[in-house]
C-alpha cells in the first residue's frame, strides 16, 4: 500500500512523557528510543487485542514515522491495522509494508473534519446518508459508537459491491 499521512497531534496517546530538558543529548536519544519501542509494543498489543490477525506483525517507530509489516489474511485487516497505528497521537506517517493473502479492492480513506458525521460521509461517498452503517462496520473495532468520531481521524470507506 505504501505511505499514509496522518495528523500527528490527533488520536489516542501512545507515547509516554519525555523529559523537558536533558543536559546530555545521548540521554535524550536513549529516552526517545525507549519511548518509541514502548509505543510500538503498545500498538502491537492493541492490534492483537482488536483481533486483527496479522502473522509476524512487526511495528517499528522512528520519531513520528511508523513502519508496519506482516502478513494479513485480507485487505480490510491490513487497512484497519494501518488506521490503528496512524490514528495514534504522535504518528504522522505510516509506512505500510503488510502483504495480503487474499487480494481485494482497496478502500478509500477519508480524514474527518469538524462537523462530520458518518451520515454526512456516507452521503459524500455513497450519495446516501442511510449507508453510514457500512462505514461504521468497516472501521470496527476501532470505532465503538457511530457518533464518536473526531476531527483528524482517518476512516476506511469500503468499495460497495
Amino acid at each position: 500500500m505504501g505511505l499514509f499521512s496522518f495528523i500527528k497531534n490527533a488520536g489516542i496517546k501512545i507515547f509516554g512523557i519525555r523529559k523537558a530538558d536533558a543536559e546530555d543529548p545521548s540521554e535524550v536519544a536513549i529516552e526517545e528510543l525507549i519511548l518509541e519501542k514502548a509505543a510500538a509494543k503498545k500498538l502491537k498489543e492493541t492490534i492483537i487485542d482488536l483481533q486483527l490477525q496479522i502473522e509476524n506483525l512487526n511495528i517499528f517507530i522512528d520519531d513520528d514515522i511508523a513502519i508496519i509489516s506482516g502478513l494479513a489474511h485480507d485487505q480490510a485487516t491490513r487497512e484497519k491495522a494501518v488506521l490503528v497505528v496512524g490514528n495514534s497521537k504522535g504518528i504522522a506517517i505510516v509506512d505500510d509494508q503488510i502483504t495480503v493473502e487474499h487480494v481485494e479492492p482497496e478502500a478509500q480513506f477519508y480524514t474527518v473534519i469538524s462537523g462530520d458525521t458518518l451520515g454526512k460521509i456516507a452521503k459524500k461517498f455513497y450519495n446516501d446518508t442511510t449507508k453510514y452503517p457500512i462505514i461504521f462496520e468497516a472501521n470496527k473495532p476501532m470505532l465503538s459508537d457511530p457518533n464518536k468520531i473526531y476531527s483528524g481521524q482517518l476512516l476506511r470507506i469500503p468499495v460497495l459491491d
